[in-house]
This record gives C-alpha cells, sequence and structure tokens, in this order.
C-alpha cells in the first residue's frame, strides 16, 4: 500500500490523531469496505463466508499492526512480533462477536491493548486517541508492559507463561454459555502444565468445553526457533489428538502462499492481495468453526500456523522485541508502517465494527467488567471452645466452616492435590465431593463434587486463584512444602487484584502439614521457606499471611477472610490436636491488631525485673516457647508470650504499599498498640518458618532482640527432635532470654 500525506485535519476522526502514515484505499475498497459489515444494532457478522466480511476482517487485522509497531515504536521497547502473526485470528474472532479473549502470552500485550483501542474501551483510562496511546504505553498509570487487571476489557493478567489457560478455564466454569478463547505461542508449550491441567479439568468438568486454546505457531520463540518448529502438520494435530482434543482446526499460511516463500512459515501479508483474502477467509471460517465447536461441547484448539511478525518490522525470532535503534525513525519500522498504512475511510469503517462487535467496547461487555453475584452465606457454624479444653485439630475445625460454604455456595471451590484427609480436612471431601468420574462412596468422590483434586499443584492454585479473579469463592488447600510449585500464579492474581477496577473475593489458602509434622518424610516435605514468599509480598499491600494459634483462632482467620475483597489471605496452621490458647474475642483482636497476648507471668520476687517478650509465629512453635517461659519465670523474670496472628498489620503504614491497593486496607498498629505488646528489657522473635516473617516486629522494637528460626530440614523422629536440630528449644530460648537482660 502506498502511504500518502495526511489529510488536512478536518477531515481526520479525531482518534485517528497520533497516527504517522495514512494509506491509499485498498483494492476494491468501495465494493466491500463502503459499509461496515456489522450494522446498527448487531453484534457480530452474519456470514463468514461473506466478501465484505473477509475484506473488512483483513482491514482490521492490518489496523492492529500498524497500531502495534506505531505503539511500541514510539518507545523503542515491546514486543510486537507474536501478536502480528496472529493478527487475522483475533481478529476474526472479535468480528465473530467474540471479545472475552484473553492470552496465555505476556508479550502479546501490544496486540490486546490495540484492540481495547480500536474498540474504545481505553477511553475509560483518557486513552482516547492513538497519540496517548503512544503517549501511555509503558508508562506509570498508563499500558503495562504487560496485560494486567488494571487495564479496562483485559479479562486478566498475563506475564509468565504456563498460566493462561487457568484463567480461560475459570471463566468457562462460571459462564457456560460464552467462549473464552486464549492465545497460546509455542514457544511456551514447553512449559509443563498447561496441557496436563486442561486434561484434568476436562475430566472433572467435561461439559465445560467453551475454553478455546489459539496456538500460535509462529516457529520462533523469544529468541529462537520455538522446540516445536520442526514438527509437521500432521504431527502437531496428532499431539493435541492425543491430549484429549476431539477437534483440530489448523490454518496454515503456507498453503495459501503465492510468493514462493522458503521454509515451513511464511508471511501473509507478502501474498497478493487475492491471496492475503484467501487466507482470512480460510482463517475466518475455521475460526467460526472452532468457536462452535467449543460452545457444542467438544474439546476444541485452533491452530494458526504464520511466521512471526508477519506485516512488522522483522521476521523470526528477531520480530519479538525492540530495541533501543527501533524508534519511529528507524528505517525497518517507516517501512513497515508505510506498507501497513491505512486509509481515512478504512480506519473509520474499523472502529465502527469494533465498537460493535460483541455488543459495544470490552469494557462494558466482558465478563470481568462487572461483579458476579455471589451466594448469601448466612451464619456460619462457628463454634468457641472453652481455653483449658481437650485439644482440638484447627484445620478439621475450618474444614466444618469450609463445608458450609460450600453448602450454602454451589460456584465454591476447595482445591487441593489429593491430600485432603492427610491434612485433617476429610469433612471436606465428607461433606462437598471430590470431582471425579469414578463414584466412590469410600474415596468421597463423584461427578460434580466441589473439591478439585488434580495432582499438580499449579493446577490447584490456577483454578482457585482464577476463579477469585473471575469473581468466585475458593479455597486453594495444600501442604505447606508443595505450595510453593503454585505460588507463581497466586502471586500474579494477588497482585492483579491490587490493581483491579471491581471487587472480587480474595483468594484464600489453608496451608497444612508444616514442617515440624513432617519430621520422618525428611527435608522434602520441610519446606516452611515458603514463609519467605509471603513475607516479602506484605509489603504489596494486599496480601495477609495468617497464623491462628489454635483452632478458635481459626475459624474466626477464616471468617473474616470470607468477607474481604482483592487480597491474596494464607492461612497457616497444623494438623495436630493442639491447646485452645484463645476466645473468639481475643482472635478477633489478634486479626485487627496483629498479635495477642496469650500469656503474661509478671515476677514475685521484684517489680522492677527484666521482662522478657516472646513473638511467636504459629502454633506448634508455642510449645517450646511456653516451656521456655516456665524456666526464666523460675529465675525471677517477667514474661510476655505474644501470638503473632496478622503481621501485615504490625508494619508501619509507610511500610506497605496499601493505599495503592483496590479495596486498600490501611488499618496497622499504633505506636502505642505495638509497646502494650512488645515492649520489654529484651524481644525474642521465634518462629517454625522464615525468619522475615518477624520483620515488622523486629522493624519497630527498640529493645535488645535476636531471632530464632528455622534453619533447614532432617529427618526425625518426632517435632521435638526436629525443633531442637533448628535450635528451636525451651533451654536454648531461655538461655539467649537470659543473656539480652544481663
Amino acid at each position: 500500500m502506498t502511504a500518502v500525506s495526511p489529510s488536512p485535519a478536518s477531515t481526520v476522526p479525531a482518534f485517528c490523531e497520533g497516527i504517522q502514515y495514512f494509506g491509499e484505499a485498498s483494492p476494491e475498497f468501495e465494493k466491500y469496505g463502503a459499509t461496515p459489515v456489522i450494522g446498527q444494532g448487531q453484534s457480530a457478522i452474519a456470514d463468514p463466508s461473506d466478501a465484505s466480511a473477509v475484506y473488512q476482517t483483513l482491514l482490521y487485522a492490518d489496523a492492529l499492526r500498524y497500531l502495534i509497531l506505531q505503539m511500541t515504536a514510539s518507545k523503542a521497547s515491546g514486543h510486537p512480533g507474536g501478536f502480528a502473526s496472529q493478527a487475522e485470528a483475533y481478529a476474526a474472532l472479535v468480528m465473530l462477536g467474540y471479545k472475552n479473549i484473553m492470552t496465555e502470552v505476556g508479550h502479546h500485550a501490544p496486540g490486546f491493548y490495540c484492540a481495547m483501542f480500536l474498540d474504545r474501551s481505553l477511553e475509560a483510562m483518557g486513552i482516547a486517541t492513538v497519540q496517548q496511546l503512544r503517549d501511555r504505553f509503558r508508562e506509570k498509570h498508563g499500558l503495562l508492559g504487560h496485560l494486567s487487571g488494571y487495564i479496562p476489557g483485559i479479562l486478566a493478567p498475563a506475564g509468565p507463561l504456563g498460566q493462561g489457560q487457568h484463567f480461560a478455564m475459570s471463566a468457562a466454569l462460571l459462564h457456560p454459555d460464552k467462549l473464552f478463547p486464549f492465545t497460546v505461542g509455542d514457544g511456551g508449550m514447553g512449559e509443563p502444565y498447561p496441557m496436563s491441567s486442561m486434561m484434568h479439568f476436562h475430566t472433572a468438568y467435561p461439559s465445560a468445553t467453551n475454553f478455546l486454546p489459539m496456538l500460535v505457531w509462529n516457529g520462533f520463540s523469544q529468541e529462537h526457533h520455538s522446540m516445536v518448529s520442526l514438527q509437521s502438520n500432521e504431527a502437531m494435530t496428532a499431539y493435541w489428538q492425543g491430549n484429549g482434543f476431539e477437534e483440530v482446526v489448523l490454518v496454515d499460511a503456507k498453503d495459501f502462499d503465492d510468493q514462493d516463500q522458503p521454509g515451513a512459515y511464511v508471511d501473509s501479508t507478502a501474498f497478493s492481495f487475492a491471496q492475503r483474502l484467501a487466507f482470512t477467509q480460510a482463517v475466518l471460517v475455521a475460526v467460526d468453526k472452532a468457536a462452535q465447536s467449543a460452545l457444542g461441547g467438544r474439546l476444541t484448539v485452533f491452530i494458526i500456523k504464520q511466521l512471526k511478525g508477519a506485516g512488522v518490522h522483522a521476521r523470526g525470532a528477531k520480530s519479538h522485541n525492540l530495541y533501543a535503534q527501533h524508534t519511529l525513525d528507524n528505517p525497518d519500522i517507516v517501512s513497515a508502517l508505510k506498507q501497513r498504512a491505512l486509509s481515512i475511510a478504512a480506519w473509520e469503517l474499523i472502529r465502527t465494527n469494533c465498537e460493535r462487535a460483541s455488543g459495544g467496547p470490552a469494557a462494558k461487555t466482558v465478563v470481568t467488567e462487572s461483579v458476579l453475584p455471589l451466594a448469601d452465606l448466612g451464619t456460619l457454624p462457628l463454634e468457641e471452645y472453652a481455653i483449658g479444653g481437650d485439644p482440638k485439630v484447627s484445620t478439621t475445625v475450618m474444614g466444618r466452616i469450609v463445608a458450609a460454604v460450600g453448602q450454602a455456595d454451589p460456584k465454591f471451590v476447595v482445591t487441593n492435590a489429593d491430600g485432603n484427609e492427610a491434612s485433617g480436612i476429610a469433612n471436606i471431601n465428607q461433606a462437598l465431593k471430590i470431582n471425579h468420574p469414578t463414584t466412590d462412596p469410600l474415596y468421597n468422590q463423584q461427578p460434580g463434587g466441589q473439591v478439585y483434586e488434580p495432582l499438580s499443584e499449579d493446577a490447584c492454585a490456577g483454578l482457585a486463584a482464577g476463579l477469585t479473579l473471575m469473581g468466585s469463592r475458593t479455597l486453594w488447600c495444600s501442604y505447606e512444602s508443595f505450595a510453593i510449585n503454585g505460588l507463581p500464579i497466586w502471586q500474579t492474581v494477588t497482585q492483579a487484584m491490587a490493581e483491579l477496577r471491581r471487587p472480587t473475593p480474595s483468594t484464600i489458602t489453608l496451608f497444612t502439614a508444616g514442617a515440624l509434622e513432617q519430621g520422618r518424610n525428611g527435608w522434602t516435605h520441610q519446606r516452611p521457606e515458603i514463609e519467605a514468599y509471603f513475607g516479602a509480598m506484605m509489603r504489596n499491600g494486599n496480601v495477609f499471611p495468617l497464623f491462628p494459634p489454635d483452632a478458635n483462632s481459626i475459624q474466626i482467620c477464616y471468617d473474616w477472610a470470607l468477607t474481604t475483597h482483592n487480597k491474596g489471605i494464607v492461612i497457616t496452621a497444623s494438623k495436630s490436636p493442639l491447646p485452645l490458647r484463645v476466645t473468639f474475642e481475643q482472635a478477633q483482636q489478634a486479626l485487627q491488631e496483629g498479635a495477642v497476648v496469650l500469656q503474661e507471668i509478671l515476677s514475685t520476687e521484684s517489680p522492677d525485673a527484666k521482662k522478657v517478650v516472646f513473638a511467636v509465629v504459629g502454633d506448634m512453635t508455642l510449645i517450646p516457647v511456653f516451656e521456655a517461659a516456665a524456666h526464666l519465670e523460675a529465675e525471677g523474670l517477667s514474661v510476655r508470650i505474644v501470638s503473632v496472628v496478622n503481621p501485615r498489620r504490625l508494619y508501619r503504614p509507610q511500610d506497605v504499599a496499601w493505599e495503592t491497593c483496590s479495596e486498600s486496607d490501611g488499618r496497622f498498629l499504633d505506636n502505642a498498640g505495638f509497646d502494650r505488646l512488645f515492649a520489654g528489657d529484651a524481644l525474642i522473635g521465634v518462629t517454625g518458618g522464615a525468619s522475615n516473617m518477624l520483620e515488622p516486629v523486629m522493624l519497630r522494637s527498640t529493645s535488645k532482640r535476636d531471632t530464632f528460626a528455622w534453619k533447614r530440614g532432617e529427618t526425625t523422629a518426632s517435632p521435638g527432635e526436629l525443633m531442637a536440630y533448628n535450635s528451636l528449644t525451651a533451654e536454648l530460648l531461655a538461655k539467649r532470654a537470659l543473656e539480652l537482660v544481663h
């Protein structure tokens, strides 16, 4: 297409301000582009084989390529190549009326932003012109380098590979009448989780086929050829079929090439205009077929095979990223923009189709732009146990409440890697049933159950976190040792929730079987370092690790978590019977102030006796601390034992980015309250996990202080022996306390 000088400003639509080059009208524009193919009051094209629909879909694909390249080149930064290689497929989805589109590929972000611009979604964040699109790309409070929950019309974040399918499956489960396509790149097919998670999901929810993987098979990864670049079409089809996909719809640009391009991967933008239309028609018809198949109950994948970088500044992996030299004055950028330049009339036509598709801008129509109605939980069956009564298993007590939540809310899902019974929460399985194709009462399993049990922690965390992001309630249960395998997507979702433009239920976890309970299993089952992950995340502002010391406090913690929005709440508790230490009222205080005093021993020998304060994270770690307190009391010291339940409350407000969070929580314990709990002559922090969970206390304390924390795992016969291996003994605690006060 020949680039020409812009027309007088009075003839250029306002949204086109900032477009660098306009072009002449495409061939036969008067015949196929005179009228928007999506008419007034319509939400999709009527016939994917209609010549005008094909023609206008191709114009839309070129508009996406043009905007992607101009936007990224305006900052000489960003990723144009991957999305460009499937622009026809994305354009086909929109023209067919589908806008609930997600991605597995954070590097596709520029394409999604340009699509949101063209349908006017970005006007909700003050981006109404191409110039503003350019200005706000990769800027604070603008269009982030990768997708986030901050952008209007974008359903889910995208950054780390291996996550997008979880969001699509979650949305599909909650909205069975809608299609949720998601793009996945061949460079990301090496991730171990996507295929296995889709297979487990399909086995558990065989009717939820309304998610549609859109494989962008372009031959290249980020910096080199993809590992599947040598596969034949037949082998790729067989791979998906072998993993349970009933319908594999593949369109190969090579079949339409009339320019004798070498290799298996070709660029459709180099074809003659007639062949470009033929290729676009094939994509449009194939996408329609795949969408109808997925909505019709068949597990389906759509594959578009086209060279990476089709229609932008470079081809192959070289098109993946822009570098400092790729400014708007760079010859390669200028040449590509001029080749993709569209006429003013074409831009107006494309804008109209995009606005009308799917009933309006994505920012007003996609499922994540409104709050999902939730079932009323009523009054939950909390039961307060008498302090000093028979020891209780905290997890089992919480399990009873979890069961009640599931019985009141049919959308509620509990995920666990096949270990609820081992975690003392068999009562959850008994009440809600494991979702399994084999009915067996002995194992509490049946089709349609509310407990989702893949063996992959990524799949557990993915569905649980994805459902909460989409607006539903969930609980992810895991052994503390293994949860690390699911944390990347949980972290992604909690970060997205901090930016989200709507309230959604917090993503809640229950981590059990801590290191101290796993002595005989050795270090493979002793990984409390995971707490360092949450310790760091607390500063984000919306992450709340909770450490209830007993069966009363765990009920209060979970009850509170259910009332919150846009937060990541981690409940860590033992599966062993432990003493009851606090009332409901004290547990509420601990939740709101961060900690609660469990024991205050005042010296009977002298009112001026030195005071030792223990700040304790966890429940089993309290056992040696109470023993140490008895030793110190015998030495004539005063002792206070404080259970740190909600350490996030113990930071100072300036330590945490709470004010930047959606549904922000700015409650922190003031200095007077902190001194009431932790002031003394010596302070000893004690945790069976990572030491940085005690940072809020150590940061504020002015006492002489020290920390006792987990060091490493070992095979032992008892929790006491394992604690001794990590210096968590009453003798060593008391000894250090005496050293600090003398």
